[in-house]
């Protein structure tokens, strides 16, 4: 047996770092987290200094027994675990649940998993850090508490199943309020214009040159004046101008950098990339993933320097220096970076393989030359014009870091073209029209977000840290906060009118494609109902500066300077009392609008959520204890922007279709969402149709289909007793036995089975479910 014990959250993990140490070594894996705060009394002792009371979960008792039978035959145990907060408690669990003595443990932490770094930690060791310790757990312990003190709370005064969160609320307040702004906003209509201006050069060759107007033209009338004097304008080149300017490369990725720029250019979410990244640290190709450091070791620098040199030239290195922005020195190590800058690609999957190339261009590209740039200006002047027209270009005279690498942006609402390469240009050469375009534009909203960009805007608010935004994003989704979705737009009208070289005007309608949004956040009409709320009862919470002040508050205690009692005690009073003061004077909360009455049968119009999901409603005002009607709200309506006559719309639902088979077709809105029915059975709809105008031909293409798809799940039906069936499930071939469904044994071939040893199954069945009621009752 190893005299040397090592142990690491994740069996990657420990398969890579084994490889490279030697016989007297042993690598072994927790799978992660080995104790969590129970459920009961929220798992903290509020009135023992806060202290948390952890348990092992069942899943992980197997996995302890394993550990301590390791432990005991080994002579010193390493704690190899991540080098953050939530790496360093791992630890201190493992110490306690196993109950390691201080001198028998050594505490080794890499931000890269290559046999240098591990053989370089195991020569200095060190003792568990109990300051980050304390961060963790104070994290842990205030999440724990605001979250099981508020969201009782708004099961009892909005809906039941509802959570909040002391960084998840906040997220979610973000996202509304920036939907409320797009739906404020009304777009404003001007117009752009542009003009193609042709010349002959030096050589006697004919150029073009496409040159836009520094302003935009409020309205028709005012583009027809100004086309009309451009008509009889001279125009001529009043100025060029030429500047060199530099471009600098971006730092190497921070944790929330990586997110945004894997979000715009490989389409990742926030979640995925991190889960690929993590692959690609435990395999040993990359630095630890969950940073704020732009910092590159000595060692990094001169390996790039050197893999530079060789592919680029040594005019392309251009060594850099990145300042942290973090104070928290305890997890300010590295930049996420390759573990070897040679190597350019790896094996692995195809997303594995985009993030790595992705953090090799980043990484190299910060140490290479700035990109040097010639930028033109060129100022048309019309005779009879004050404004002047403006063209644009770019030249390349050195590619430096461009080479490599070009850093995205989010911005969605830039109304500047494309800056191209002009051609050869003098001063006071006249020019010919061939066209003057104004082009109507609308004023755009301010763009909804995307994963990546509200990533940026939590960092930017200092609201988390690296490791709190993947699974803060992933929880506001499942929770039914927010859903990423791709909408289609709607067709808008828009006017252009053109200036012909024969100059004459061309008055011309449109059409294009508004509001499209691909993969954006958009908050559902309960995150709007809870956000309202929170902000009423509990603005503290929901105050932007004060959760960031939290965080510069879990840095001091990451570093020795503050304790997280005293934290968690100047917190908690006060908010337990207003949660006391909430809960007993608080009003049910449903966002309820009164949209207006029901032309045709006077009934009062309103909606609101519901029990499951935002409804609709008709309820009489002269009779209160008759029953209202209630209507679903379509997936692209809102509670807040819904309008009475759309609501009234809701109400043609159950409708009938046509006929098929000489019975009616009806679609309508369920429970648990669109369906038609026909023949006194219900099918559900899929996406692409919609309950309120799906035609007779495309019901009946929908009651085929499931037809087809419930004919290829039967494996068997019995004379003897139809209700006996053999199915194909999710899950494989089951018996359905009356309402029971019974999972068929692997050694049972379903389509050999009788009659008789269906029934035999079926009463087992019930043996066995009355033996577990009885061992209940007994307990």
């Amino acid at each position: 047996m190893a005299k040397n014990l090592v142990i690491v959250e994740s069996p990657a993990k420990a398969k890579t770092i084994e490889s490279y140490l030697g016989k007297e070594f042993l690598v072994t894996s927790s799978y992660g987290h080995i104790r969590d705060l129970e459920k009961k009394n929220m798992g903290i002792d509020i009135k023992n200094h806060f202290k948390p009371i952890y348990k092992i979960p069942e899943d992980k008792k197997k996995v302890i027994t394993e550990l301590k039978k390791l432990v005991k035959k080994a002579e010193t145990i390493w704690l190899a675990t991540d080098e953050d907060r939530e790496g360093e408690a791992i630890s201190w669990h493992l110490k306690e649940a196993l109950d390691l003595p201080e001198e028998k443990i050594r505490r080794i932490v890499f931000d890269e998993i290559t046999k240098k770094a591990i053989l370089e930690s195991i020569k200095n060791p060190r003792s568990i850090d109990y300051n980050l310790v304390d961060a963790q757990q104070a994290r842990r312990v205030l999440d724990r508490l605001v979250g099981f003190e508020i969201s009782p709370i708004l099961w009892r005064k909005i809906r039941t199943r509802l959570s909040a969160g002391r960084v998840q609320s906040v997220a979610v307040r973000l996202i509304v309020e920036r939907e409320r702004e797009i739906d404020a906003f009304v777009p404003e209509s001007r117009f752009k214009v542009a003009g193609l201006f042709s010349f002959t050069d030096d050589s006697g060759k004919k150029q073009t040159l496409k040159a836009e107007l520094s302003r935009f033209l409020k309205d028709e009338k005012e583009v027809e004046e100004f086309l009309s004097k451009c008509s009889s304008s001279e125009f001529i080149i009043e100025d060029v101008e030429t500047k060199p300017f530099k471009r600098t490369p971006s730092a190497p990725f921070t944790t929330s950098t990586l997110q945004q720029e894997a979000s715009r250019k490989l389409r990742f979410s926030v979640s995925r990339t991190m889960l690929i990244a993590q692959k690609l640290y435990e395999a040993g190709y990359i630095t630890y993933m969950r940073t704020d450091s732009v910092n590159l070791s000595d060692f990094a620098l001169d390996a790039a320097e050197q893999a530079i040199k060789q592919d680029f030239g040594n005019r392309y290195h251009h060594k850099r220096t990145y300042q942290t922005k973090s104070v928290n020195a305890q997890e300010a190590h590295e930049a996420i970076r390759p573990t070897d800058f040679g190597r350019e690609t790896i094996s692995g999957s195809k997303d594995e393989k985009a993030l790595y190339e992705l953090i090799w261009k980043r990484a190299i590209a910060s140490q290479m030359s700035d990109a040097e740039i010639e930028r033109t200006t060129v100022k048309i002047k019309g005779s009879k014009l004050d404004d002047l027209f403006t063209a644009k270009g770019e030249v390349i005279l050195f590619d430096g870091f461009l080479k490599v690498y070009l850093e995205d942006t989010d911005e969605e609402n830039s109304e500047n073209g494309d800056e191209g390469i002009l051609p050869p240009v003098k001063k006071g050469i006249g020019l010919d029209v061939q066209s003057i375009t104004a082009t109507e534009r609308f004023t755009r909203p301010p763009a909804r977000y995307t994963e990546a960009s509200l990533v940026k805007k939590l960092e930017e608010l200092g609201i988390g840290r690296p490791s709190t935004y993947a699974p803060t994003i992933s929880t506001i989704q499942k929770r039914g906060y927010v859903h990423k979705e791709e909408r289609e737009g709607k067709e808008r009208e828009y006017r252009v009118i053109t200036l012909a070289q024969n100059g004459k005007l061309k008055k011309e309608i449109k059409t294009e494609i508004t509001g499209a949004d691909k993969g954006k956040l958009f908050p559902t009409d309960i995150a709007m109902v809870v956000t309202d709320f929170l902000m009423k009862y509990f603005p503290q919470i929901m105050d932007y500066q004060f959760t960031a002040k939290v965080e510069e508050e879990l840095d001091e205690i990451a570093l020795g300077k503050l304790r997280y009692e005293e934290m968690l005690k100047e917190f908690y009073f006060p908010f337990h009392e207003k949660v006391i003061h909430t809960t007993e004077t608080s009003e049910r909360a449903s966002g309820e609008r009164i949209l207006g009455e029901d032309p045709e049968t006077g009934l009062i119009v309103s909606v609101r959520i519901a029990r499951f999901g935002p409804v609709a409603q008709k309820t009489d005002p002269n009779n209160p204890e008759a029953k209202p009607v209630y209507a679903q709200l379509r997936k692209d309506q809102k509670i807040e922007t819904i309008t009475l006559e759309e609501a009234l719309e809701l109400f043609k639902l159950p409708r009938v279709v046509g006929e098929y088979e000489g019975k009616e077709v009806i679609a309508g809105v369920g429970r648990f969402g669109p369906y038609i029915r026909h023949d006194n059975k219900f099918v559900s709809i899929k996406k692409q149709f919609d309950p309120h105008t799906i035609t007779i031909d495309e019901a009946i293409q929908v009651i085929d289909a499931k037809r087809v798809s419930d004919s290829e799940k039967f494996i068997k039906v019995f004379d003897e007793d139809p209700t006996f069936q053999i199915l194909n499930g999710r899950w494989g071939p089951y018996l359905k036995a009356g309402k029971k469904n019974i999972k068929l044994p692997k050694d049972r071939d379903p389509s050999s089975l009788t009659f008789e040893e269906c029934v035999e199954l079926a009463n087992n069945k019930e043996e066995t479910g009355k033996s577990k009621r009885t061992s209940r009752k007994k307990k």
